[in-house]
């Protein structure tokens, strides 16, 4: 509810993440923006903590019981594309992820 007004301005839909590097791209659902915080940590019952609350990027830290924590900027470019930088600890292994969403339809 409160704060993070910045994801509600994104475009509802289906979402493309490209990350920079190895990994595949990934589509993902986006209802309210708060999907693109833990692309790690998919799992509910995570504690988040907002650091950064502005107009074009927002960043949280989050922290899940039992299966680590992370750290993720969104910086908005426009209603359908973001940039993402994600980092911290999942499944005992640490990640670092960079990476671009963009709204590619609906879902």
């Amino acid at each position: 509810g409160n704060g993070l007004a910045m994801l509600g301005t994104l475009t509802k839909g289906e979402w493309t993440i490209k990350q920079r590097g190895r990994a595949p791209d990934r589509k993902i659902c986006v209802k309210s923006g708060a999907e693109l915080i833990q692309l790690m940590h998919r799992e509910s019952g995570c504690n988040q903590f907002i650091v950064e609350d502005g107009a074009a990027r927002v960043t949280v830290q989050y922290t899940c019981p039992g299966n680590g924590y992370g750290r993720t900027s969104i910086r908005r470019e426009t209603g359908a594309l973001v940039q993402l930088e994600s980092q911290g600890i999942h499944g005992g292994m640490p990640f670092q992820m960079t990476a671009e969403a963009r709204r590619t339809g609906s879902c």
